[in-house]
C-alpha cells in the first residue's frame, strides 16, 4: 500500500554535485583543425538566460521566518522510582525554529506570492515574524494577507515609498511538454539562484489526493529554499510556483513540481481581497485507478476513480453513490489521472448541484450531488483511510485448495464465534483469512491473518466454493485480478484487487 521507494516532499534538503571533465584534443586534431563554422541554435532554444535574468531576478525575493515551535513535554524520570522527587514539566515546551524560502512580488506597492508552508510552523507553533530580503539585499518585514493551506499558496505585503519591481502570471493552460522554463529562487539560502529546464508534463497527478493535486513538472532543478519561487516561461511570464519534488534520496533528481498560474492565479486575487476560499466536498474516500484494479472491475486503467467509502449522510450517500462505485464525470468532466475527482470537485461552489456519472458493476448510470464546503486539510488527513502494513506466514501450499493457492489467502467460513473474537459482531458472513502466502499479491496489498473477506467481485461470500466461483467468473472474462472487499481488524471494509496466478 505504501510505496517507500518514491518520496514527495515540499522542502528538500540536499544537493547533487556536478562534475566538469574536460578533454584534450588529440595530435591529428592539433594539427589538422577543423574550419570555424558558426553555431546556430536550433528554433526556441535561447543563446542565453542572461537578458531574461536580468529583466525577472528583481522581482524574486528571499522569504525567512521566526518561529516557536511547541514540542511535547518530556521527562526523563517518567515510570521510574525518581518521578516524585524530580517531578514532571507541568506544560509543553518551545523552541525557536527558522524556515527559508522564495517568492516573487506580483504588484508595485508590495505585494508577494509564495508557498504557504514557507511562512508556517508545521502546524506546531506560530510563526514570530517574516521577512523579505530583495534582490539588492535591502530586507523588509512581511505580514500575512492570507494564506490557503488546501493549495499551499500564501500572500504577504510588505510596505515601500517607492514602486517595486514586479512581474505577472501567464496562462499555464497554453504550456506545452518541452517548452523551456526559468526558475529563480532561494535554494540553501543561496539567494538569486537561477536554473533552467523544460517543462516534463503537464498536469501530473502525484496521487496523493488532495484538492490541487495537478502540477507542471520539470528537470530545471528545485531544491530546499526553492518553494514559493517562480517559474517563467521564456517570455518572462510566471506559469508556475515551485512547490516540491519526487525523489528517492530527497535531493533533485530532475523531477520537479510547480503550481499551474491558472491553479494559483484566482487563489492569490482572492487572498488579496481578503476573501474565502471555499471548494467543493463529496464526502468519498477514492482510490486512483491502478492496472489491477481496473483489471478486477473489467474498465480501462485511465478513466475514473474508485470509491473505498462512502461518508455517512454526506453528499455523496444523500446522493446514492456508494462504496465499489466508480465515478466517471462530474459536472461535464471526465474523471482522469491529471484530471482528479478532488480537483473536480474542489472547484465546484459549495452547494451548487452537479452530475455525477458513475459504473456500478456493469451499468453506468448519472446521480445528482449537491457538494459542501471541504473541510480543513487537518481533518480530512484524520478521515483518511488506510490499512496496516502487516506481514504473516505459517501459508501451507501443499494443502491449499485452487482457489487458496490462487491467491495466496487460506481461508474459513465466519462463524459467530469468531467474528466475537474478531471484535465484528455487526458482520453475518464472509471468509475469514487464517493465513496469508509471504510472497503473494494479497501479502504486497496489506491483507493479513484476522481480515474477513465480504464479497469477491461484488458478490457476498460464505464459503470456499463462492470464492472459487468467483475467480472462475473472473478469468471467464479475461481479468488478471479479483476485486475482494475486506474488513481488517477495527477498520472499516476497503476494496482491494487481488492478482490471479
Amino acid at each position: 500500500m505504501r510505496n517507500p521507494d518514491r518520496i514527495f516532499a515540499s522542502l528538500l534538503s540536499t544537493a547533487a554535485a556536478v562534475g566538469l571533465v574536460i578533454g584534450q584534443p588529440s595530435p591529428a586534431a592539433a594539427q589538422s583543425p577543423p574550419a570555424a563554422s558558426p553555431v546556430v541554435p536550433r528554433p526556441g532554444a535561447p543563446q542565453s538566460f542572461a537578458d531574461l535574468t536580468e529583466r525577472l531576478a528583481p522581482a524574486v525575493v528571499n522569504i525567512s521566518t521566526r518561529q516557536r515551535v511547541q514540542m511535547p513535554s518530556f521527562s526523563p524520570f517518567a515510570g521510574t522510582p525518581f518521578e516524585r522527587f524530580f517531578g514532571s514539566p507541568t506544560g509543553p515546551r518551545t523552541r525557536e525554529a527558522q524556515s527559508l524560502g522564495s517568492g516573487f512580488i506580483l504588484s508595485a506597492d508590495g505585494y508577494i506570492v509564495t508557498n504557504n508552508h514557507v511562512i508556517t510552523a508545521d502546524g506546531q507553533g506560530k510563526v514570530e515574524t517574516i521577512t523579505v530580503t530583495l534582490h539588492n539585499g535591502e530586507e523588509y518585514p512581511a505580514t500575512l494577507v492570507g494564506s490557503d493551506p488546501a493549495s499551499d499558496l500564501a500572500v504577504l505585503k510588505i510596505t515601500l515609498r517607492k514602486p517595486l519591481p514586479f512581474v505577472t502570471f501567464g496562462d499555464s493552460t497554453r504550456v506545452r511538454v518541452g517548452d523551456w522554463v526559468l526558475a529563480i529562487g532561494n535554494p540553501f539560502g543561496l539567494g538569486g539562484t537561477v536554473t533552467a529546464g523544460i517543462v516534463s508534463a503537464v498536469y501530473r497527478n502525484t496521487g496523493t489526493g488532495r484538492a490541487y493535486d495537478r502540477y507542471l513538472q520539470t528537470d530545471a532543478s528545485i531544491n530546499r529554499g526553492n518553494s514559493g519561487g517562480p517559474m517563467f516561461d521564456s517570455s518572462g511570464r510566471v506559469i508556475g510556483i515551485n512547490n516540491a519534488i519526487f525523489s528517492p534520496t530527497g535531493g533533485n533528481v530532475g523531477i520537479g513540481f510547480a503550481i499551474p498560474a491558472e491553479i494559483a492565479a484566482p487563489i492569490v486575487e482572492k487572498l488579496k481581497a481578503g476573501k474565502a476560499i471555499e471548494r467543493g466536498y463529496l464526502g468519498v474516500t477514492i482510490q486512483p485507478m491502478t492496472e489491477d484494479l481496473a483489471s478486477s472491475l473489467g474498465v480501462p486503467r485511465d478513466r475514473g476513480e474508485f470509491v473505498q467509502s462512502v461518508e455517512p449522510g454526506g453528499p455523496a450517500a444523500q446522493a446514492g453513490i456508494r462504496a465499489g462505485d466508480v465515478i466517471l464525470r462530474v459536472d461535464g468532466k471526465e474523471v482522469t489521472p491529471s484530471q482528479s475527482l478532488s480537483f473536480l470537485v474542489a472547484s465546484v461552489e459549495p452547494g451548487r448541484k452537479v452530475a455525477v456519472e458513475l459504473m456500478r458493476g456493469n451499468q453506468r448510470m448519472t446521480v445528482t450531488a449537491t457538494p459542501v464546503l471541504r473541510p480543513s486539510e487537518d481533518k480530512l488527513a484524520r478521515q483518511g483511510f488506510g490499512r496496516d502494513d502487516r506481514r504473516f506466514d505459517n501459508f501451507d501450499k501443499d494443502r491449499a485448495s485452487p482457489s487458496e493457492k490462487t491467491l495466496g489467502l487460506a481461508v474459513e467460513p465466519l462463524t459467530p464465534g469468531i467474528a466475537r473474537q474478531l471484535g465484528a459482531s455487526d458482520v453475518s458472513q464472509g471468509l475469514v483469512i487464517s493465513s496469508v502466502e509471504g510472497n503473494s499479491d494479497a501479502a504486497r496489498k496489506g491483507l493479513s491473518r484476522g481480515d474477513i473477506i465480504l464479497s469477491a467481485n461484488n458478490r457476498p461470500v460464505a464459503s470456499a466454493a463462492d470464492l472459487e466461483a468467483a475467480i472462475r467468473q473472473a478469468r471467464t472474462a479475461g481479468r488478471s485480478a479479483i476485486l475482494l472487499r475486506v474488513k481488517g481488524r477495527g477498520e472499516a471494509p476497503a476494496y482491494v484487487p487481488v492478482r490471479l496466478r
